[in-house]
């Protein structure tokens, strides 16, 4: 799966290292709204070209899973400052 590294110079290994940890960095640094969507463009890193085969569970369950997910941001970083804003198209 990832022969292409095989192939790969040094200068060449150290650039997609630093493209790869470029994109961790874009991730990690999310905030707002932008913590809750899909990334398809952070799996379009890898070599192997792929439309993910996602399940997305239905409306009741998925927002229970989001509460979910805030309530643990809660308990991982309650210092975190509140960001009041409406997520806009």
């Amino acid at each position: 799966m990832d022969a292409d590294l095989d192939a790969m110079s040094r200068n060449e290994l150290i650039a997609e290292v630093k493209r790869l940890r470029d994109a961790i960095r874009e991730h990690r640094d999310a905030t707002g709204h932008n913590l809750c969507w899909h990334h398809p463009q952070l799996w379009d890193m890898l070599p192997e070209k792929l439309n993910p085969d996602i399940a997305v569970p239905p409306w009741p369950k998925f927002l229970r899973g989001c509460v979910r997910y805030r309530e643990s941001l809660d308990r991982q970083r309650p210092d975190a400052p509140v960001l009041d804003e409406e997520f806009e198209t």
